[in-house]
């Protein structure tokens, strides 16, 4: 497998060892994450504000805001999950060049992780940062009509599951969704999960663990909603336009194709690209490879296209 790999990637690949993910080792590891996280440096372009929101349960709920500084009028806006397998991660500073780039107010939320808080702890925190977006659409400066929402892997797999759930409690209404290789189904049994079953950042082993902890008592069985695992859905109707890729040798392949096709069938609106010789994270973990660049800009195009072509529905 690892022939196949992208030559611009494969070098920083050998970096990634895999974690070994049980719930009493996730404290070293998150911290040792935002050890070696670099700091932020915000654009001079940007301003940046701290909100926190009531959240479920009357928990508070940490948000970030980003907006262009040099803009009066009302703007679109993104919601922006970050990743981590549903276990990892925090406030994604890589969101940030969509509010330079595509113009757009974001907003990345803090949202509770599993095991501690497992499913529905997750996407009900996203749930009610995507509430508080539409409900502050006048003191934002935010365009109601045109809200987005984005995430990377397991941030993609909230973003597939907030955009079902928003259309199913008939708010707020969604222009599009941008669910980046995502994390949507637990059986954990595809051909793609089957052939990288170790290495590649993630795998088949470390995407059992996420999913055990996210699921928790759920997990296994029968019961598991759609709102956890999107690939369980059996509705894909009236969902917004979506643009999605995955690199050809991650394990999210499988599903990520299925999930297309499925949204396609369902009348859907649906980009998508696969990557070869990219596997999971690509982009983050080989920024500077031509292959990355080119896949964020197509990220940023797809942001523009997403607003711009809800302008173009309304008239």
């Amino acid at each position: 497998m690892k022939k196949r790999v992208n030559p611009e990637l494969a070098a920083n690949l050998e970096l990634f060892q895999d974690l070994v993910l049980r719930p009493e080792n996730l404290p070293f590891i998150r911290k040792n994450s935002a050890q070696t996280r670099p700091p932020a440096v915000v654009d001079d372009a940007l301003s940046l504000t701290d909100e926190i929101i009531n959240g479920p349960d009357n928990q508070p709920l940490s948000l970030r805001i980003y907006r262009p500084k040099y803009s009066s009028e009302t703007l679109p806006v993104l919601l922006w999950i970050h990743g981590g397998g549903y276990i990892l991660g925090s406030i994604d500073e890589e969101c940030m060049n969509f509010a330079k780039e595509a113009e757009c107010v974001v907003v990345s939320v803090e949202y509770r992780l599993a095991p501690e808080h497992p499913y529905p702890a997750p996407i009900e925190d996203c749930y009610a940062a995507l509430k508080w977006i539409a409900d502050s659409a006048d003191s934002l400066q935010i365009d109601s009509t045109r809200i987005g929402v984005a995430g990377a892997s397991a941030g993609g797999g909230l973003t597939a599951a907030l955009t079902l759930l928003a259309r199913d409690r008939n708010y707020p209404s969604l222009c599009f969704q941008m669910p980046l290789y995502p994390m949507i189904d637990d059986c954990n049994t595809t051909p793609s999960t089957n052939e990288i079953k170790e290495g590649f950042v993630w795998n088949q082993k470390s995407n059992d663990a996420g999913w055990r902890m996210y699921l928790g008592d759920l997990y296994g069985t029968d019961a598991i909603p759609s709102y956890a695992a999107p690939a369980r859905e059996t509705d894909y109707s009236h969902l917004p336009y979506t643009y999605t890729c995955v690199g050809q040798l991650d394990p999210f392949r499988s599903e990520t194709l299925t999930y297309v096709t499925k949204l396609a069938e369902a009348g859907v609106d649906v980009e998508f690209h696969l990557y070869p010789g990219a596997y999971h994270g690509f982009e983050g973990i080989n920024p500077d490879a031509e292959l990355s660049i080119r896949a964020k800009d197509e990220y940023i195009l797809a942001v523009k296209h997403g607003f711009k072509r809800s302008l173009k529905i309304e008239v």
